[in-house]
């Protein structure tokens, strides 16, 4: 049987256009934890393009925000001791096209935290294409409490 995501495995029902599990019509991007970063392989379609062999630079936004969202979560749910990583929303994320993105072959994501509180994380991270990095981004991403719309989004209920 193939390693869960941390989506799949917390956040099954999720209809995220970037993560999520659920939306057929989504980039479903798939994060795993690797020692201390998060990796996630992703292959672009041709309807992602911007321009002919081109990824869209909101495609690149999405990608890195939801991957960086979900090394927030993964880090703050093992820094809290909690079972389940609590439902983190973006407060804010800038990012830094470095080089257009191929599309023609997979790319990798990698995120980390770099500082973090109790209730929110700033994380770090890069798109990379045959080993070369495309994209950069850095972003906070806070956990939401009960009242917030985004705090039921991830349950697997």
């Amino acid at each position: 049987m193939p390693e869960l995501s941390l989506q799949e495995r917390y956040a099954a029902k999720s209809i995220c256009f970037g993560c999520g599990p659920a939306n057929p019509q989504g980039l479903r991007i798939r994060s795993f934890v690797s020692n201390s970063e998060v990796i996630a392989d992703w292959t672009p379609e041709k309807y992602h393009e911007a321009f002919p062999g081109v990824l869209n630079g909101g495609i690149v936004g999405a990608l890195l925000d939801c991957h960086s969202n979900w090394t927030a979560a993964w880090h703050l749910m093992n820094q809290n001791h909690s079972n389940a990583p609590p439902c983190t929303v973006t407060a804010e994320y800038s990012i830094k096209l470095l080089r257009p993105t191929p599309t023609q072959e997979p790319l990798r994501l990698i995120a980390k935290v770099v500082e973090s509180k109790e209730d929110r994380a700033i994380v770090e991270a890069t798109l990379m294409s045959a080993g070369k990095i495309t994209a950069t981004c850095r972003g906070t991403f806070v956990a939401v409490k009960p009242g917030h719309p985004a705090y039921y989004r991830w349950s697997t209920q």
